[in-house]
């Protein structure tokens, strides 16, 4: 058996039977219509990057949920719930599982996790909040890292300085080693650089595959750093 056919996901379509209505969001998202029109096929480490608004999060909260993980981050296992604000996109897919997957995983979504903290604080079973936002991050993941299965990962970058980064980057690379599938939103060039990964650039145009050098997100980062002034002195 090849290691594609052991991927706890190996592909996302749409569900035969519970198509979506293409007029109303988010199926009015480029990347969201691509998937629901063509599929699309997962390998073990696959990067989304793009603007605000693109669609990354969606994407990855409907996949999340659609594998069975609390949409508001957490294991396998985890079951909070305090307000609904994904959409309904996970009801509307199919996942093609690899044979024998796991059937376990993690979902880490930068924007919900404070208040997974304080759920696994009333369980007695963490004292995350005691930390910095990063610190917690951190030693949430890798707290977890035994877990082998699928890895859903949103913009963890917000709570990360770069050697943050850099630490989170190690984690990601050990879960691959050990088995694990990593599916991950991000606006870091630093997080997107994870090897073996797959990258989609997200946008108006839907999901497009690229290199790392050519990334809109690295381009422009660097040019960015190597003159600010040129930025900044548009923001009088």
């Amino acid at each position: 058996m090849d290691a594609l056919s052991r991927l706890p996901v190996r592909r996302i379509e749409e569900h035969a039977l519970a198509p979506m209505d293409r007029r109303h969001w988010p199926a009015t998202l480029a990347p969201v219509r691509q998937i629901l029109e063509s599929g699309l096929d997962l390998g073990p480490v696959t990067v989304l990057v793009g603007d605000n608004g693109a669609g990354k999060s969606t994407l990855v909260e409907a996949l999340a949920a659609a594998f069975g993980l609390n949409p508001e981050g957490g294991t396998h296992s985890a079951r909070h719930e305090t307000r609904r604000t994904e959409s309904d996109l996970a009801d509307h897919l199919q996942l093609i599982r690899g044979a024998g997957a796991s059937r376990r995983g993690v979902f880490l979504r930068a924007e919900t996790m404070h208040g997974h903290f304080s759920y696994l604080e009333t369980l007695g079973v963490s004292d995350l909040h005691e930390r910095s936002h990063g610190e917690a991050f951190l030693e949430f993941a890798s707290a977890r890292s035994r877990i082998s299965g699928l890895w859903v990962l949103d913009e963890p970058e917000s709570a990360l300085s770069l050697s943050g980064c850099l630490a989170l980057l190690g984690i990601m690379r050990q879960l691959t080693a050990g088995g694990s599938q990593i599916v991950l939103s991000t606006h870091s060039p630093i997080l997107a650089a994870l090897p073996g990964a797959d990258l989609l650039e997200v946008g108006e145009w839907g999901l497009r595959r690229s290199s790392y050098d050519d990334l809109d997100l690295v381009r422009n980062w660097r040019l960015f750093l190597e003159a600010p002034e040129r930025y900044l002195r548009h923001l009088d």
